[in-house]
């Protein structure tokens, strides 16, 4: 007997309009899978490169990377978890946005009892990309100064807290009234990238030496901005391109601007191996059990509502990280 569950899917890709509301049939998990059902679901903006287009997709297909939620059922062969236990995901194929979902057991991480199953989809995935960046992209280092963009977003936040707790000077970029949120997640100092030019601040803050490490998601509207703001030898990590992709990048340019090193990761390769998963997830959740980070929710959707979020998440106006609740 399969389950019915309510998913959002999508039969082309395009504006938020094409996310729509469905009843699905699953079947039992097979082998190596686990049914979950899904308690709290993350948004992320990858979602939104999936859904207009900027990734490829067979369709019709599901949206969403990270969720949370319990075990069901599970299929032969898995034996790292069992029905009733607490499971999160982050990164992986779309799908999430869904009251039930299979999922591969190598995939899945467990929730431990210190962290809520919404704080656990409020920062796995992007306290993994916050882990991923900070703690083996570029090893950050107590006393470095260094710049992250959209410092009052989901990963902005948890990644100023994280770099607080690593002992650098988290120089943070945002704009307008969200510079007091970053402020009080652990940026020393921020830029106000609407009314304030980014190269002289950042140069003004380090005596003109310039940070040691940049992480852009911001993509081809701060590409000049940020290669600008670069202490010689400094790390330039784009892992975002929210205003578009950054322009191609010939290698003399690294040389004129002080040998920089010039990186473009994505989370899916840093957790690909079942260990590496399993290590971020745990790092994540022991700082948020900590109180080091602390999940800020901004914004609760209910499952119906993927379109309304998508246009939020595309307009700037969230803060912090937003749920879908089944």
């Amino acid at each position: 007997m399969g389950t019915k569950a309510k998913a959002i899917r999508m039969a082309a890709q395009g504006g938020p309009d094409v996310l729509k509301l469905e009843t699905v049939e699953l079947a039992a998990p097979g082998n190596g899978e686990v049914l979950m059902r899904q308690t709290a679901i993350g948004l992320n903006f990858i979602d939104v490169y999936f859904r207009d287009g900027s990734y490829a997709l067979d369709l019709p297909a599901g949206v969403g990377a990270e969720a949370a939620g319990v075990v069901e059922a599970v299929g032969a062969g898995v034996t790292e978890f069992k029905v009733g236990d607490r499971v999160a995901y982050g990164g992986s194929a779309p799908g999430a946005y869904a009251s039930h979902r299979l999922m591969p057991a190598a995939r899945l991480v467990p929730i431990p009892q210190s962290v809520s199953d919404e704080a656990a989809a409020a920062v796995l995935m992007k306290g993994m990309t916050a882990e991923y960046l900070l703690n083996r992209c570029v090893a950050v280092k107590p006393g470095q100064q260094v710049l992250f963009y959209a410092a009052s977003g989901g990963v902005g936040l948890i990644a100023g807290q994280w770099g607080k707790h690593l002992g650098a000077r988290m120089i943070g970029v945002t704009s307008g009234d969200k510079a007091a949120l970053a402020l009080s997640h652990g940026y020393d100092v921020v830029i106000d990238r609407k009314t304030e030019r980014i190269p002289d601040r950042v140069k003004a803050l380090t005596d003109g030496k310039g940070v040691a490490v940049a992480f852009d998601s911001v993509g081809k509207d701060s590409f000049e901005a940020t290669l600008a703001s670069l202490a010689p030898r400094g790390f330039f990590v784009t892992f975002g391109a929210t205003t578009g992709a950054p322009p191609p990048l010939e290698a003399a340019l690294l040389q004129k601007n002080g040998s920089l090193y010039y990186t473009r990761p994505t989370l899916a390769t840093y957790i690909a191996a079942r260990d590496d998963l399993v290590a971020s997830a745990a790092a994540v959740f022991d700082l948020v059990g900590k109180g080091i980070i602390k999940p800020m929710i901004g914004h609760r959707y209910a499952l119906a509502e993927a379109a309304a979020a998508h246009r939020d998440l595309e307009a700037g106006t969230t803060r912090g990280s937003s749920l879908l609740i089944p």
